[in-house]
């Protein structure tokens, strides 16, 4: 087989631009592989014949984050999920990821995609999960949809996973600002065992502050919200702005400084993901989302980037 021929392993690619932005979404996973505006690249995404690493830009669904020993229970049943992550004994960000999604709709600044989740051991629940990436005069939006098709209420949590950077900027030198005041708190696997307030801690970022060499991997909750309803992350270096905002559906935000990730990826860009729910959340229950057979849910997040001054 001649390498044309050979399918990328992300699968089909499909770019949108408007308003001087370009964004690429990817067919296995549904998930955004590029964001640049001006030219200029604010994602760390990665190549199309490169696996997403660190699960840089995936849609993680019916559950973000950690499930510990990947059981739980709902309904009156008990349920095991595959160890995704075997090295902690956890299945780790839902079941979408490594999919084909299809091309429902595409526009010049607008693609629409789709997958439909069937019932399998340790989630037997079928779902039809549709994303909607545009682009616009403020930036990229992203719209999910979830529809259960099955005869019985699903269990439900969804995040996203992109990793930004201010490109010449360390992640050191750059600033940030979170809306929480409470973070969880995590056992040697990153399963949460408590939690504490932020207020003038180190992981306190309600106000502005350079990450300097903290090194986060933290999932905050108890967020403050603009009079519409959204809250957001900003990364700043003084230069730029990039924020990324999330809908009332979004009620916990993770903050990973790239520091486990490999070469020079290590520490290159910060993960700001937009969460329903707390890892672990199929045991606790914390904000776990039911849907009802026949019924959808929507959410909403998307990015900006402003030049300061």
């Amino acid at each position: 087989m001649s390498n044309s021929t050979v399918a990328p392993l992300s699968g089909t690619q499909w770019t949108i631009a408007a308003h001087g932005q370009e964004a690429v979404v990817v067919e296995v996973g549904g998930g955004l592989r590029a964001y640049r505006v001006g030219g200029v690249d604010y994602l760390d995404g990665y190549a199309t014949d490169e696996l997403p690493p660190g699960s840089s830009g995936q849609v993680l669904a019916p559950w973000p984050s950690r499930i510990r020993d990947g059981r739980y229970s709902f309904g009156g049943s008990t349920y095991q999920l595959p160890l995704t992550e075997p090295a902690k004994h956890n299945a780790i960000h839902g079941l979408v990821a490594w999919q084909r999604w299809r091309l429902v709709e595409q526009a010049e600044d607008s693609v629409t995609i789709e997958l439909d989740l069937p019932a399998q051991v340790g989630y037997p629940w079928q779902l039809t999960l549709r994303t909607r990436y545009t682009l616009g005069a403020d930036g990229l939006r992203v719209d999910h949809e979830v529809t259960n098709i099955g005869a019985e209420a699903a269990p439900f949590g969804l995040a996203a996973h992109p990793y930004f950077r201010l490109p010449g900027t360390p992640v050191d030198d750059l600033t940030l600002t979170v809306p929480a005041r409470s973070r969880v708190l995590f056992d040697a696997r990153l399963l949460p065992i408590g939690a504490a307030k932020v207020s003038g801690g180190e992981h306190d970022f309600t106000v502005p502050r350079r990450i300097g060499a903290q090194v986060l991997d933290n999932a905050f909750g108890d967020i403050d919200r603009d009079p519409d309803g959204t809250s957001s992350v900003r990364i700043s270096d003084g230069t730029r702005t990039l924020s990324v905002w999330a809908g009332e559906a979004f009620k916990w935000w993770v903050v990973f400084t790239s520091d486990t990730l490999h070469g020079d990826r290590q520490r290159r860009a910060v993960a700001i993901e937009p969460q329903t729910c707390p890892p672990d959340a199929f045991r606790s229950g914390h904000d776990v989302i039911v849907i009802e057979p026949g019924s959808s849910w929507t959410a909403t997040w998307g990015v900006r980037v402003s030049l300061d001054g």
